[in-house]
């Protein structure tokens, strides 16, 4: 009887889409590094950044086989456009080689896969199937932005994007930050990196003045910014997210 393959979650560095590329070693341990360069068959949202990532891996660590012969099987573009939870989609067959025992990676742009990104339909059905599934160490954004906001990291939810639309995307503030006072649940968020300064617009004029409010953006890099400050104090600075490097919003008390 042929064993089964792994599922293995391989984090990506937090460098995707900003203007400087992190060290891969100094950013993800060598473990993690090894056991990807081992893997020849990926999910992953995207083909053509996976393959750069590989080529970032192999040049610490020898790859199973060339780039050309890596087998990588892309996510619907409905499933990363809309989340794995907002439609219906069956990631069995894309596991089909770990049916035959072959190992394979998960992997999204950045950071973890199935945390703020695409992948969790890839999990379940990894586990309906039988599979083994297992989460390799690396950044993920949100708990670096968490740990370093000063807000409770005993209580917090991830809510993912703020509407778009201003009044809609105000009332939603006003939403998260009545629970967040209530029960001191720390709220995270993020935002496409176009949009973080009108975000970041709306969080300064639409929030209480003594809510505190944090933001988080090229975590891992060089120029990695951490800011934490009540809102009153935010309105006699310079808004801190530039419109090209992904950043992590936190609020709370």
């Amino acid at each position: 009887m042929t064993s089964l393959g792994t599922l293995y979650l391989v984090p990506a560095p937090l460098d995707f889409g900003c203007a400087e590329d992190a060290p891969l070693d100094s950013v993800m341990p060598q473990a993690t590094l090894a056991v990807a360069a081992q893997l020849s068959a990926w999910i992953c949202e995207n083909a053509k950044t996976t393959r750069a990532y590989l080529k970032r891996v192999g040049a610490l660590h020898p790859l199973a086989c060339p780039l050309q012969e890596q087998h990588i099987a892309e996510l619907p573009h409905q499933v990363h456009k809309k989340g794995d939870h907002a439609v219906s989609f069956d990631a069995r067959p894309l596991l089909t080689p770990a049916l035959g025992g072959q190992d394979i990676g998960l992997v999204s742009e950045a950071g973890m896969p199935a945390i703020a990104d695409p992948g969790s339909s890839v999990v379940r059905a990894a586990h309906d199937l039988g599979l083994q599934v297992v989460p390799l160490v690396g950044p993920v954004s949100l708990m670096l932005a968490l740990a370093a906001s000063g807000l409770n990291g005993q209580n917090f939810a991830f809510i993912g994007y703020l509407p778009q639309q201003a009044a809609e995307r105000v009332q939603r503030i006003r939403e998260i930050e009545a629970l967040a006072l209530r029960t001191g649940q720390t709220q995270l968020f993020i935002e496409t990196p176009y949009r973080n300064l009108a975000l970041w617009q709306a969080l300064v004029q639409s929030l209480r003045p003594d809510t505190r409010l944090a933001m988080a953006s090229g975590l891992t890099l060089g120029s990695a910014q951490v800011r934490s400050h009540s809102v009153h104090d935010w309105k006699d600075k310079p808004p801190p997210p530039d419109g090209a490097t992904p950043a992590v919003f936190a609020l709370g008390r």
